[in-house]
């Protein structure tokens, strides 16, 4: 290993992109792969060909692709690149099964794992801000720190056993509140508007108290000045987030009512054609097309 570690990373969408773009930043040697290579070209990188391609030599290994699944079938594809003694830093929000799956792929190939989801969408990850819930071995940490430094304000770590997935618990714990606050925000300019109620009232009568979040404005905003794109966390990607910790909660004993019905309203947002804006289009679920 060099002090400025070769690094290869699988998928280049929003936050995959803004990865890549800040490690080239920093100054490593980066590869990129991504289903659409256009993307990939937008990131400085040198844009592989294949899985196997971006990933060949690499000291550190980053995926941060669709969902567990897209994971372990583009991993599947880069196995004949993997170099016994890299470091993969599993970004991805996934199931706790495809965690534990993903890192068993890990064990065969020789490969360190690091369960990694990252809380943060789009401005904090292209402006390097990241922070990434980490889990794995100890050993590996201090190669990892320049890979880390690049995309990331504040590294927690949970543990070294990264196929526990303590990691991603706590991530699917962060989103479900993420979500509900995104509904809620949604919902309040549904409901204002249909009883005629100007939202920037009630914004005065929570302003400075406990109830106003910052999050709040932020969501409200995107909708009420028409800034739904880019989206900086899509309707599509926080469906499946919201899928799987209900399904999460429910193989644990615990129903998740509010997530679930969240699900559907995402769900219902897409249809109308808006999934692939900003979760915020979850206004949109609100009224009947």
């Amino acid at each position: 290993m060099t002090d400025e570690p070769t690094v290869g990373v699988l998928g280049a969408g929003i936050m995959g992109a803004a990865m890549a773009r800040n490690l080239v930043r920093a100054g490593h040697a980066v590869r990129v792969w991504n289903r659409s290579p256009d993307k990939a070209a937008g990131t400085g990188a040198t844009v592989a060909a294949s899985p196997s391609d971006a990933v060949r030599d690499a000291d550190v290994i980053i995926t941060m692709l669709y969902d567990g699944g897209t994971v372990r079938d583009v991993i599947r594809q880069a196995t004949p690149g993997l170099k016994a003694g890299a470091l993969w830093l599993q970004t991805t929000t996934a199931s706790l099964a495809d965690v534990a799956g993903l890192a068993g792929v890990a064990a065969e190939h020789g490969v360190a794992f690091y369960d990694a989801p990252v809380l943060g969408t789009r401005e904090p990850a292209e402006a390097g801000r990241l922070t990434v819930l980490a889990a794995g071995p100890a050993s590996g940490r201090e190669r990892l720190a320049p890979v880390l430094d690049a995309i990331a304000a504040r590294v927690v770590w949970l543990g070294e056993d990264g196929a526990r997935g303590d990691s991603t618990r706590l991530k699917l714990v962060a989103n479900g509140w993420v979500l509900t606050v995104t509904h809620g925000a949604a919902e309040l300019l549904a409901l204002a508007g249909a009883l005629g109620v100007d939202p920037d009232r009630f914004f005065e009568v929570i302003k400075d108290g406990p109830l106003d979040l910052g999050y709040l404005h932020t969501k409200t905003d995107l909708v009420r000045q028409g800034r739904l794109s880019p989206a900086s966390f899509a309707v599509g990607t926080a469906e499946k987030d919201a899928r799987l910790i209900v399904a999460a909660g429910l193989d644990h004993g615990v129903r998740l009512d509010v997530v679930a019905a969240g699900a559907e309203r995402f769900r219902r947002a897409a249809e109308q054609g808006h999934g692939d804006e900003d979760m915020a289009a979850s206004y949109y679920a609100s009224f009947t097309p």
